[in-house]
């Protein structure tokens, strides 16, 4: 019977690990997989967290199942660090948290849970967006459109997305990233939000925030102005939370779905539907990154020092994307390349080709992704000059 199943390209992100894995250049530089990385290209468990866990490993006294909406104290430390201690979303009990295994988990909840109950309600997702966007909601059975984020100079095309937002039919979702778009590092500004939040109301769309990377653009709670500006000023809306970046806990797989309601009563409706779509997905979440959470942000200290430290992450990865642009100062790109510093996030569409990308990691052992996105958190004042170099190489032919 097996014999039938025909082979399938692996994760072109994926494949890149064992690619940079088996090159033998002493110089390669891995600018493709999406995680942290600090000065020595490592990627470090968190103060905070080493402490949170030595705590529960001495503290613990059960691994009993937790409920498919997981521990209650997770969203209770969750929703406030997404939606603002002052909401008054969370004032109206309007919002509902399930945690889930990781922001991936979350968002084919909020796929599934839009399958189930939104019957014929279409997705409408950037282009680009995270590739993985597109198979999650496939394969939930979501119909998905685009509307445009980068034009073809790899600029943010504001107009161009504000003028397909307003031509979505009445009632479809729209997914947003919060910030540090994925792959691209262009976010919105301000004022761009508030002009989002006038179509999105005006359309009667359902906004799916998928907020990946709080604290990495410029800070927990100035990245989330949108989700916060949306959620307050909307009847519906569903957020996808990830914990991985800002608490560097990737493999405890550690994310949350919110539902907002406009009213409580509305609210427990919703939150039941959410409970039985988790079920019939994985029963239970893993418990151990969320009790690391949990125990990190109810702690005064422990939440102090992973503040702190979050705050040297982006602090690090902001400075290696201006560093990036004054290496490439010598050989006449940095106007060229000046927008990597305005970017936010560990990630930057470089606007290098997919060729161009190809000849990067063929003559100089440098790997991104072929779309040009390079994970900026590995550089490092080591390897930029090479980089520098070898990307006026293949830019200059």
């Amino acid at each position: 019977m097996f014999e039938q199943i025909a082979r399938v390209p692996g994760d072109a992100i994926l494949g890149l690990i064992e690619a940079f894995n088996n090159d033998t250049n002493p110089q390669k530089v891995d600018l493709g997989v999406g995680v942290y990385r600090d000065a020595n290209g490592n990627t470090p468990v968190m103060r905070a967290v080493k402490q949170a866990e030595n705590r529960l490993v001495e503290n613990e006294v059960t691994k009993t199942y937790i409920g498919s909406h997981g521990d209650p104290r997770f969203g209770k430390v969750v929703l406030p660090m997404v939606l603002g201690a002052e909401s008054p979303v969370l004032a109206a009990n309007r919002a509902s948290a399930t945690q889930a295994p990781g922001g991936t988990g979350a968002l084919r909840l909020a796929a599934d849970f839009i399958a189930s109950n939104l019957k014929g309600r279409d997705i409408w997702l950037s282009t680009p967006t995270w590739p993985n966007h597109l198979g999650i909601f496939d394969a939930a059975g979501v119909t998905r459109h685009n509307y445009p984020y980068v034009d073809e100079n790899n600029r943010l095309d504001f107009d161009g997305m504000l003028a397909t937002l307003k031509t979505i039919p009445e009632g479809d979702v729209v997914l947003l990233h919060a910030c540090c778009h994925n792959p691209t590092g262009f976010d919105l500004s301000r004022e761009q939000w508030d002009q989002v939040l006038e179509v999105v109301q005006a359309r009667k769309l359902l906004p799916l925030i998928d907020f990946a990377y709080q604290g990495f653009g410029d800070g927990l709670e100035e990245d989330a102005y949108g989700v916060r500006l949306l959620a307050e000023n909307v009847d519906d809306a569903i957020i996808t939370s990830s914990c991985s970046k800002n608490f560097g806990i990737y493999c405890e797989r550690t994310g949350c779905l919110i539902l907002i309601a406009k009213d409580e009563e509305s609210m427990l409706d919703v939150r039941s539907q959410a409970a039985i779509t988790a079920r019939e997905n994985y029963s239970n979440p893993p418990a151990h990154g969320g009790a690391v959470v949990i125990d990190i942000l109810e702690d005064d200290t422990l939440r102090g020092e992973w503040k702190s430290e979050l705050t040297e992450m982006r602090e690090r990865i902001n400075g290696l994307r201006r560093d990036f642009v004054e290496a490439l100062k010598p050989y006449g790109l940095d106007e060229q390349f000046a927008f990597i510093a305005e970017q936010r996030g560990m990630f930057s569409y470089t606007g290098l080709s997919p060729e161009q990308v190809d000849r990067l990691r063929d003559e100089f052992g440098i790997y991104m992704v072929r779309s040009g996105r390079a994970n900026v958190a590995g550089f490092s004042t080591e390897n930029l000059p090479y980089v520098a170099k070898a990307i006026a190489t293949v830019v200059k032919g």
